[in-house]
């Protein structure tokens, strides 16, 4: 029997009278993603039509998941609320913390040693507030919770920006910071502003050395890394049919690279077929009851420009195997058109490591494909030129592939098999020589390659493709190389070609698993102790941030005005950072050490207004605020981009930073803002952010009547003694502002 199998028959046994009062207030056929909203309105069944892309929306989610990164500061958040344990099923999954260095059984023995205090706080608090937890090596969180949790027409909140994974298995799943997570875990509404929507609609069929990932490597290529900011991917159509359930998953998961809230597709036969081989098969059951709901009107999928916002169509016949990098996962390139971009832009073409697997390709179809590739290198007489790592997705994934032997197929090519978790992925790679900051050139199947962002090397040139093509090109070990076309000369001087890459959807004997890696919490937990030592370096309890004094803002020090590109990497990086995500004073220590300073072109380098000399960023927000001085963070567009992490928000708070103003946010950072009591605002006039000057000092006037919908003002008090007044913007709604008001929205449930 599937996990929480009574909550998924309730929710379904409302799902047709929830739609059909929809229908009615909207007044026309519901698209896929209204039918999940309106379906999970907090209210009850709708009333009213809310309009895309401006109305706020309370809903009421069906589930939380954590992983063990953000869960510490969710989870500190969560004891601060008072609550016995939690309104909705939640689990706990121990993944981010784990380094990819030597192989699997050694970095999890390492990592089980080195983070014993935060699982022993995490495996505790579960077990107090009936949360479930997957011990270290069970697992990457989404792959988990699709093999567990996800199931078709549900909604879902994690605190992890790649939630949105669970979408291949058809429901509304988004990324949220760790207060929302609280929120909803303590039984009140989850607050979301009713998203905009974009159809895509797929045609044809895959071939030959195409894949799911090719299909989102290309939409990322369309609308760029903002371009889904604050709307739902809904993909239909013959070609989305034909997917596997987790090239679904696949798609989804990389959505979060293009902004979007989250994606989905509609419930079908690959769906099924993927619940049937994970053990449920009473979730199939119940989603065949409930098929008509669990995918669009009809009148939608044959007329979408009538129903969607933005409608793109992609006819896989003709789609060809992506290359997206480097430095962001946008830039697109056709493999066919690689080598002529690469030595256009000096990219190094040889390709020193090639990664497979993650939370974004590491199901048993992606496996076996690689594997079939891998074979050939001994068949073929060829030797591998790059180095070679997979990171399985689940210990269910990786035991089933240990005993069909792709395991050992890997291995044949010097392959090196990593823990099941995050490693490279997000920067817990221990990565011999990157130290030396050489220019190079990795391919990977993960998601992001942000500068820096899998080995530390500001100069690794990091391209993102599908498992199949980063498995050719590592056995190339040439980015140029082009396996359609190209051949290989292999040890005997003999050219030969690459066969185009087969593989199973489902594993043929069945997925097979001797511990999954769950632990289920305590039918009673009022008697476990959740014990936090005071000298702690990794945990540190929470103390209320301060209410607002109740006036505008004078006298802020510009603590930085970061130029171009400054995701939540930039802001609080995570690699060997991750170690302090339970002590806020001690991460703190890397807030905006990422981020470049636009007057001096460096990072972690800016103007300590207090000195006149230039100090990193943390030392110089620290002197601030010993000081009783706050100060303002300006930003360029997209601020925030990338992971949901909230320390990137709680970090400046705690710090005495009052505000963040910028030319636009990504949607997560923006919430995690306010719900941390800050202030999120936007350039008016866009042409504004040049007029900050380095050593500004900025006042924030019209708080004291701070309201929906009203513009503030920003004095900006030049050194020569020369001023500017802009105006700024702000999406507060009247909730929010009370968020505000309190200091943090905690603050509001703890009173």
């Amino acid at each position: 029997m599937a996990f929480d199998i009574e909550m998924i028959q309730a929710r379904y046994s409302k799902m047709e009278a929830a739609i059909a009062a929809a229908r009615k207030v909207v007044g026309r056929p519901l698209t896929l993603t209204e039918k999940i909203l309106y379906s999970h309105l907090w209210d009850g069944n709708a009333k009213q039509a809310f309009e895309r892309g401006k109305d706020y929306v309370d809903f009421a989610p069906d589930r939380v998941a954590m992983q063990d990164a953000t869960a510490q500061m969710a989870l500190l958040q969560f004891m601060q609320a008072g609550r016995k344990k939690v309104a909705v099923p939640s689990t706990v999954h121990c993944d981010h913390l784990i380094t990819a260095k030597e192989e699997s059984g050694v970095d999890l023995n390492f990592a089980v040693k080195e983070n014993k205090e935060v699982y022993d706080f995490l495996s505790s608090v579960s077990n107090k507030y009936g949360i479930g937890f997957w011990k270290p090596g069970a697992g990457i969180i989404h792959q988990v919770v699709l093999e567990n949790y996800a199931f078709p027409g549900g909604m879902m909140i994690g605190t992890d920006s790649h939630t949105v994974n669970a979408g291949g298995l058809g429901m509304v799943a988004i990324g949220v910071g760790g207060a929302d997570a609280c929120d909803v875990m303590a039984g009140l509404a989850w607050e979301l502003k009713w998203p905009k929507a974009i159809g895509v609609k797929l045609t044809g069929n895959l071939n030959g050395w195409t894949s799911a990932k090719d299909i989102i490597l290309k939409v990322a290529g369309i609308l760029t890394v903002k371009g889904g900011t604050g709307a739902i991917v809904e993909y239909f159509g013959p070609g989305a049919e034909a997917l596997s359930c987790t090239g679904k998953g696949t798609i989804c998961n990389m959505g979060a690279e293009i902004g979007a809230t989250t994606s989905t597709f509609a419930y079908d036969a690959s769906m099924e077929r993927y619940l049937r081989s994970t053990n449920r098969a009473d979730v199939a059951d119940l989603a065949n009851q409930y098929r008509e709901h669990l995918t669009a009107d009809k009148e939608v999928y044959a007329d979408p420009n009538k129903y969607f916002d933005q409608v793109i169509e992609i006819d896989l016949n003709t789609l060809e195997p992506y290359v997206n990098g480097p430095f962001t996962p946008d830039l697109a390139t056709p493999i066919s058109k690689m080598k002529e971009e690469a030595a256009k832009n000096g990219w190094p073409l040889k390709v020193e490591v090639g990664l497979i697997g993650s939370c974004t390709n590491s199901s048993y179809e992606d496996i076996s494909r690689a594997a079939s590739l891998a074979k050939q290198v001994a068949a073929k007489g060829l030797k591998t030129k790059a180095e070679f790592t997979i990171t399985p997705g689940s210990e269910l994934v990786r035991y089933t592939i240990e005993r069909d032997g792709f395991i050992d197929t890997f291995n044949k090519i010097g392959a090196k098999v990593f823990s099941n978790a995050c490693g490279p992925c997000i920067g817990m790679w221990s990565r011999v020589g990157a130290e030396k900051k050489e220019k190079n050139t990795i391919v990977h199947s993960f998601n992001r390659n942000f500068q820096a962002r899998q080995d530390g090397n500001p100069n690794t040139f990091a391209f993102v493709a599908s498992p199949e093509l980063t498995t050719a090109l590592a056995i190339a070990g040439d980015l140029g190389f082009n396996p359609l076309t190209d051949t290989l000369t292999n040890e005997k001087g003999e050219k030969v070609k690459l066969d185009p890459p087969t593989g199973e959807e489902l594993p043929p004997k069945g997925f097979a698993v001797e511990d999954a890696g769950f632990v289920a919490p305590a039918a009673d937990g009022s008697g476990v102790q959740v014990i936090v030592d005071p000298a702690s370096t990794r945990l540190q309890l929470l103390a209320p941030f301060k209410a607002w004094e109740g006036t505008d803002l004078k006298g802020l020090k510009l603590l930085i005005k970061a130029k171009g590109k400054c995701t939540t990497d930039h802001i609080s990086m995570a690699g060997p950072w991750l170690k302090f995500r339970g002590h806020l004073d001690n991460i703190s220590n890397n807030l905006l050490i990422g981020a470049t300073n636009l007057f001096n072109g460096k990072t972690n380098e800016v103007k300590n207004q207090l000195t006149g000399n230039y100090e990193p960023v943390p030392a110089t927000q620290r002197a601030y605020k010993a000081q009783g001085i706050g100060s303002i963070v300006v930003g360029d567009e997209n601020y925030g981009e990338g992971s949901s992490r909230e320390h990137a928000a709680m970090e400046p708070r705690h710090l005495g930073v009052r505000a963040v103003l910028v030319k636009s946010f990504a949607r997560i950072h923006e919430t995690n803002l306010k719900k941390q009591g800050m202030l999120a605002l936007t350039f008016a006039n866009k042409d504004d952010y040049d007029k900050i000057q380095e050593d500004d000092i900025i006042d924030i006037n019209g708080l004291t009547s701070f309201s929906e919908g009203k513009s503030l003002t920003l004095v900006l008090n030049h050194k020569d003694g020369s001023k500017d007044e802009i105006s700024v913007n702000h999406t507060y709604n009247s909730q929010q502002i009370e968020w505000f008001k309190a200091g943090a929205a905690l603050n509001l449930m703890r009173a």
